[in-house]
């Protein structure tokens, strides 16, 4: 049984911030991430930076500001700050008023750029860590490498339970009843399980009941699934000719509000053609994700444990216990031991 009245948002970890290309120079994104407001800006010469979304001075948001490619100037008084958060005028001072700015600086976020994505370290404010783990990368792509597709759509939930129901393997033939994914029989379904980096790994293996998109691949594919803390999964499925891996990102923006984002990376000749139907796919099947998750928090509201069972919520159970240990070794100072265990799950789907 799980508790779903304990909340609490991971911290000292990396998370997905938003796609690369929702950032562009010379430009500011206010988001929301794990209660904190943050300012995303990229300078002209294209680097992205992170800071708190708020002027120590007057307590104004900066997003409200201006921002000319190298600073950002809040709107109530002309403070300026520069990429790492430091305050480099205050306009209102006169030249015999000196005054130690840094006593102003903005706190400010580390930021990763990998693979199309940026990836933003939420450290925790009373207890700040190093990273124990690095961002995670699509497997078979390059850094440089960015998703063909991307599409995000906001989940009306608290993160764990937009994760567990994401990474479910049973809910597949009643949740997503699609002419173009599976059909809804069940099948059996054994798969071996091992522990990964701060996570757990579907052992790769040849794909027996797939969705009729797979065949587009080129025959029978092999395929693996990752998933990391704090919430990301990678689904790499591979022929002898072609790879596509699907990475989903899982960012907790509040305590009940939280964003799904849905990657493609492909090395297909032909798959421009696929490009202007996917987002119509993708947000037909989130979609369908989403609204069992709304139906959902109707029930929670008067049901505070989560009964969970044998092989198919195996993977839940990790998740909550990964998420455990990983905030328990913080507190304890000590290295992340992993509780999962290489296991063979059986069920029906």
């Amino acid at each position: 049984m799980v508790a779903v009245n304990d909340i609490y948002l991971l911290r000292n970890i990396w998370y997905h911030a938003m796609p690369s290309h929702a950032l562009k120079p010379g430009k500011m994104v206010a988001k929301t991430l794990l209660n904190e407001p943050v300012l995303f800006g990229r300078t002209s010469q294209g680097k992205a930076f992170a800071m708190r979304d708020i002027c120590p001075h007057r307590a104004v948001p900066l997003s409200y500001g201006r921002f000319d490619g190298t600073e950002v100037e809040c709107c109530y008084h002309g403070w300026r700050f520069n990429e790492n958060g430091q305050c480099t005028e205050i306009p209102s001072l006169m030249a015999d008023q000196q005054m130690d700015l840094s006593r102003f600086d903005v706190q400010d976020y580390a930021v990763k750029e990998v693979q199309g994505n940026l990836w933003i370290y939420m450290a925790d404010r009373d207890q700040p860590q190093p990273p124990r783990f690095d961002v995670p990368r699509v497997p078979g792509f390059g850094d440089d490498v960015a998703p063909v597709i991307s599409y995000t759509m906001r989940f009306p939930c608290y993160t764990d339970h937009a994760v567990v129901g994401l990474m479910d393997p049973a809910h597949s033939p009643f949740v997503h009843r699609s002419w173009w994914w599976r059909g809804a029989t069940l099948n059996d379904e054994i798969k071996w399980f091992d522990p990964s980096t701060y996570g757990f790994t579907m052992r790769k293996h040849r794909m027996a009941n797939m969705g009729y998109g797979y065949w587009l691949i080129g025959g029978v594919p092999d395929n693996e699934i990752i998933f990391y803390l704090p919430g990301v999964r990678t689904e790499e499925t591979t022929t002898a000719k072609h790879r596509v891996v699907n990475l989903t990102t899982v960012t907790p923006l509040t305590d009940d509000q939280t964003d799904v984002t849905f990657e493609l990376y492909w090395d297909l000749p032909w798959g421009n053609l696929l490009k202007p139907i996917l987002p119509t796919l993708i947000r037909s099947f989130l979609g369908q994700d989403r609204d069992v998750v709304i139906k959902q928090q109707e029930g929670l509201k008067h049901e505070s444990v989560l009964r969970l069972i044998k092989d198919s919520d195996t993977l839940a159970r990790w998740y909550y216990q990964l998420k455990k240990e990983y905030q328990r070794c913080q507190v304890d100072a000590r290295e992340f031991v992993t509780p999962v265990k290489t296991q063979l799950l059986k069920w029906r789907a």
